[in-house]
């Protein structure tokens, strides 16, 4: 029973869209209008409010880190295994892509993974995050370093601490995530997906014309 209360309270946890919270509360407009229509950091920027969008990204981080934390913290003292955890981490991430609260329009998942891999254990979700880092750095798409990352996520868990529950759902989480970035990938194959920085470059060069 403790198993699936936890369960249950971590999917609430990630229904929580920190998109549409911070765009309330910075008098914005509601994520899922404009843009994307994706309510994660990356669409809420496009609004002009890195606060927002930095909110966002923390809140979305955060719920995925808080809800693995307190499934460690207490498993023990509620009786439960690293079953209990597993499925915990990937209520989480769920809750994020197809929220309750939200009309189960959600976000991509990237931070609240990312959150998810910190509550696991710090040294996977630095691991994880260097590799985005590497990648959004050497070729620019926000897209391709979220993929690549995720893809990792799996093998550096299994390098770390080898085949278990948790595991399987560091990969559901991964695979979902590709899933939700299949406009995205569909978009990098025929050269249409867009550059980090590539509006700024845009700017500058139409501002050097005048």
């Amino acid at each position: 029973m403790n198993t699936v209360l936890m369960t249950l309270a971590a999917y609430l946890l990630g229904s929580v869209s920190f998109a549409v919270v911070s765009s309330k509360l910075f008098g914005l407009a509601d994520p899922r209008t404009y843009g994307s229509k994706n309510p994660g950091a990356t669409n809420v920027l496009r609004s002009g409010n890195k606060a927002a969008a930095a909110l966002t990204l923390l809140g979305d981080g955060a719920k995925g880190w808080l809800a693995v934390f307190l499934a460690i913290r207490y498993q023990d003292a509620l009786g439960v295994g690293d079953l209990a955890v597993a499925l915990v981490a990937l209520a989480v991430f769920l809750g994020h892509l197809w929220p309750l609260y939200a009309r189960f329009v959600g976000g991509k998942g990237v931070a609240t993974e990312l959150g998810v891999l910190i509550g696991l254990n710090p040294w996977l979700g630095l691991a994880t995050l260097v590799t985005w880092l590497v990648i959004a750095y050497a070729f620019r798409y926000s897209s391709l370093a979220a993929l690549a990352a995720a893809l990792f996520a799996p093998f550096y868990y299994g390098l770390l601490f080898g085949v278990d529950e948790k595991l399987f759902a560091v990969m559901a989480m991964s695979a979902l995530l590709a899933f939700r970035h299949s406009a995205n990938i569909s978009n990098l194959l025929a050269g249409k997906e867009s550059r980090i920085g590539a509006k700024k470059e845009a700017a500058k060069a139409a501002a050097k014309k005048k």
